[in-house]
């Protein structure tokens, strides 16, 4: 009796007991057999027949307020699956069953369970709001939903993908070959480095992140630019994981202390391939790797696809088709700028155009475009490459990034003697590039001689289908950037709202938000007079040119993203 006396009891044993429907001693029983057991103590007083589900759900929705859900009547495929750690569903018998906002519903057949709700909420970071369900009805849709990847493993090795993991050269090959010595090459772990790449590829992911942690292994996907949980595999196949995934990727299995980086392909059919940029890292409890993936097909979607307004669209192809000149892409590390100069390079590629690329590195290969990487340990930098592809002959330069004087200098003579040159820079906007080329060194005259155009952009979650109309105050429009006369009723705001096909967040794939900026001869004066970017900026609105936090918000009004997400990727 000692032992049970220290079980603290719920708030749902003592209304039980002060209502009559429990003794107390059978209460602290009860709690006690369920903390042993880790099933907690609504579980133990089913099983022991003194109450049913229905019985308790009824009883503790009434006695709570909190409302009664019957699950049975609850589609699955509804549910916020992914919203709570699965080690929080196993140990708390609980389910996400909804997002809305900063707000998660909860099931669970004990809505007094303080801990567990604090746990979910410490977790996920949001308010959470108990749904209570019936315990017979929630058990099995807690195994379903928190499968243990030891048995996903097992299940997979007898599946059949009709896909291959390509080596890229010969080197490769040969590391395959001595797979078998460090024994990574047993099946299941082939099939569930396989599952996990397919699957990352079909939700749209642009990065996996596999994890190694002191007492749990977790592989998280980056989709739409947020991180997500989808595996937490066995913590003893960590090395067997981390070999297979290094040999693939023409990396030395056996350096396990110095980051290393490699590539790798998937190959899906005879005319479908994906590539992975793959990077390890040594961390404390081991090597975490993270593999970007590199689409081709996402080169060739065009312009269209990218959300240029049709204004910035013909601003950027009038610039491309240039015979000379510079145009600039900036903005912060995964914001699109890759995609969008692939982009215009792939309408530039044609048979009698030569077009050549440093970059740092190649991310997407492009046929009939010469593509060099940067080794800048064997003494290839951005400011050689250029200096060799000015002896080739070249129509079309593209430079991954201007980093120093030396890169930009170069750069801007190619552009000043009928080259034209493609770059980026990290740059807030397109203004601030301009003083940010100065800054370097670069003499103002050479500045305003040679570039043409600058791109600023940002990538913003886009709306799902399922996406709901929202109000907001004519003050917070305004405040965020609406002018007063724009909020005249012509137009809806819409926020996100959730489903099955947006796996509940609201928001599917991200649309460019843009500031395209041609360098008219009134910046050009400014530039060469000494004027900063504030000066810049203002002649630039003065010619209608859009800023980002503009551009986002005429994304919002058209319905394509939320006046949250543009706050939140345009704040400058």
């Amino acid at each position: 009796m000692a032992a049970t006396l220290q079980t603290p009891l719920s708030g749902l044993a003592r209304a039980l007991v002060q209502q009559g429907r429990l003794k107390e001693a059978e209460a602290e029983h009860f709690a006690a057999q369920g903390a042993a057991a880790g099933t907690g103590f609504v579980a133990q007083l089913i099983s022991a027949g003194r109450m049913t589900a229905r019985d308790i759900a009824v009883f503790a929705a009434e006695t709570f307020g909190y409302p009664l859900l019957d699950l049975n009547a609850y589609e699955e495929g509804h549910l916020a699956k992914d919203a709570i750690d699965r080690k929080l569903i196993q140990a708390h018998n609980v389910v996400a069953l909804a997002k809305r906002g900063n707000r998660l519903a909860v099931a669970l057949a004990d809505p007094t369970n303080l801990r567990a709700l604090d746990e979910i909420r410490f977790q996920t970071g949001l308010a959470v709001d108990p749904v209570v369900v019936e315990a017979d009805k929630l058990a099995p849709l807690v195994t379903k939903l928190a499968e243990s990847t030891e048995k996903a493993l097992q299940d997979l090795a007898g599946e059949d993908f009709d896909v291959s993991l390509d080596e890229l050269t010969e080197e490769g090959a040969q590391q395959q070959a001595e797979v078998t010595t460090v024994e990574v090459d047993d099946a299941p772990v082939v099939k569930f480095i396989q599952k996990i790449l397919l699957d990352a590829i079909a939700e749209g992911a642009s990065d996996i992140h596999f994890e190694p942690y002191e007492k749990f292994y977790r592989i998280r996907y980056r989709t739409d630019g947020q991180l997500r949980e989808v595996a937490q595999p066995p913590l003893v196949i960590k090395e067997k994981i981390a070999s297979r995934i290094k040999v693939i990727s023409r990396l030395d299995i056996s350096e396990k202390r110095v980051p290393q980086d490699g590539r790798m392909k998937l190959v899906l059919s005879k005319n479908k391939a994906i590539d992975f940029r793959v990077s390890t890292l040594p961390t404390l409890h081991g090597e975490k790797i993270v593999m970007r993936i590199l689409d081709p097909s996402s080169a060739m979607l065009g312009i269209d696809a990218l959300g240029y307004e049709p204004d910035q669209k013909e601003a950027l192809m009038a610039a491309i088709e240039r015979p000379y000149g510079m145009i600039l892409v900036t903005g912060p590390t995964g914001s699109g700028k890759t995609v969008s100069l692939y982009t215009c390079l792939n309408i530039l590629n044609k048979p009698g155009i030569n077009i050549s690329t440093a970059e740092d590195p190649a991310e997407i290969n492009l046929p009939g475009i010469n593509q060099v990487n940067v080794n800048e340990k064997a003494g290839l930098t951005f400011a050689t490459a250029l200096r060799a592809f000015l002896r080739q002959d070249p129509d079309i330069i593209m430079v991954g990034e201007i980093r120093d004087l030396e890169t930009a200098e170069i750069s801007i003579k190619a552009a000043q003697t009928g080259h034209l040159v493609l770059s980026t820079l990290h740059t807030n906007d397109a203004p601030t590039t301009l003083e940010r080329l100065k800054n370097m060194g670069v003499a103002p005259f050479n500045i305003a001689s040679s570039v043409i155009l600058i791109t600023a952009q940002r990538l913003a979650r886009r709306l799902c289908s399922c996406k709901k109309p929202v109000t907001i105050p004519i003050e917070a429009l305004i405040e965020a950037g609406f002018r007063e006369d724009e909020i005249d009723g012509t137009w809806q705001l819409y926020g996100p709202n959730g489903c099955d096909r947006c796996k509940g967040s609201g928001y599917k794939g991200r649309v460019g938000i843009y500031q395209v900026m041609p360098i008219s001869e009134e910046i050009q004066r400014i530039i060469m007079t000494g004027g900063n970017s504030m000066d810049i900026a203002a002649q630039a609105q003065q010619e209608g040119i859009r800023d980002l936090r503009q551009s986002g918000l005429l994304k919002a009004k058209q319905g394509v993203t939320s006046l949250e997400e543009v706050l939140g990727t345009t704040n400058e």
